[in-house]
């Protein structure tokens, strides 16, 4: 199996644990925890800032010194409500207690000290059409770079419908050439509706060195180092996506694919 893809431990618990090093790369960090009511996960941050992102069930979290409350309101990632999250900066501490069974995502890049903790919607975030026709997806922006909320980190989820494609036309964001392009290492974190379905993700570059197509599972993390990362969704399979992105400049600048660019010139 690829190394890009990344199947989760088991169900419970601690599920996802991506680091740097372990991703062979410098920025991005990605861990999700499957918490059942009443139980407790703690982290120091170190030298990351994390975005911590209630994707389904409630948690009363502590952070950063201070008393977040009961964070988190939609039950199933599908009802695609906007998600409560919490920025915590490097140098800092957390602690997340389960209210009721949940899925939570640690998202992680090198922090500067540029930010303080706050809390990230749901106030703020409402879902954004995207795209023409099959190409049709929806955006809950938690922390692109319009939002100055983190040093490094750009957060997003994408809702893919049944039949539809997504981080399409395909793009790469992989060269330090601002503003024509930027560096960032991204993961993708998937979920399927129905559960036992599967999707579509294919990592690739223009010279066919990295070429990688994936059949990817519910809670299934995909890397992508560089190259273009289309995404598919098969007919009566739903797809929700968590992006994680961070590079040396928190700008997002992509350059398409050749072979696809007339779409873009054409839906524009």
């Amino acid at each position: 199996m690829t190394p890009l893809l990344r199947k989760p431990f088991g169900s419970h618990g601690k599920v996802h644990e991506i680091t740097a090093v372990s991703a062979g790369w410098r920025y991005v960090g990605f861990a999700l925890y499957r918490l059942r009511d009443g139980e407790t996960v703690s982290e120091a941050t170190g030298g990351n800032e994390v975005m911590i992102v209630l994707v389904e069930g409630k948690a009363a979290i502590n952070a950063a010194g201070q008393d977040w409350g009961i964070l988190g309101e939609r039950m199933d990632v599908f009802e695609k409500t906007p998600p409560h999250c919490l920025y915590v900066p490097n140098g800092e501490h957390w602690t997340a207690q389960a209210r009721t069974d949940c899925t939570i995502a640690v998202c992680s890049a090198p922090g500067k000290g540029g930010h303080p903790a706050r809390r990230i919607g749901p106030d703020g975030i409402s879902l954004t059409e995207r795209g023409k026709g099959t190409n049709t997806r929806y955006i809950n922006t938690i922390a692109m770079e319009n939002e100055d909320y983190c040093d490094s980190l750009l957060v997003t989820e994408v809702f893919t419908p049944a039949g539809h494609w997504s981080s399409y036309p395909s793009h790469r964001h992989d060269e330090d050439d601002f503003p024509r392009i930027t560096y960032l290492e991204e993961t993708y974190y998937h979920r399927l509706h129905p559960a036992d379905g599967f999707g579509i993700q294919r990592v690739y570059t223009d010279d066919g060195t990295l070429d990688e197509t994936m059949a990817v599972s519910n809670h299934d993390v995909v890397l992508v180092p560089r190259g273009h990362h289309p995404c598919g969704a098969p007919h009566g399979f739903e797809m929700y996506y968590l992006n994680v992105m961070a590079g040396p400049l928190r700008k997002w600048r992509f350059v398409p694919d050749p072979a696809v660019e007339w779409i873009i010139q054409r839906d524009a």
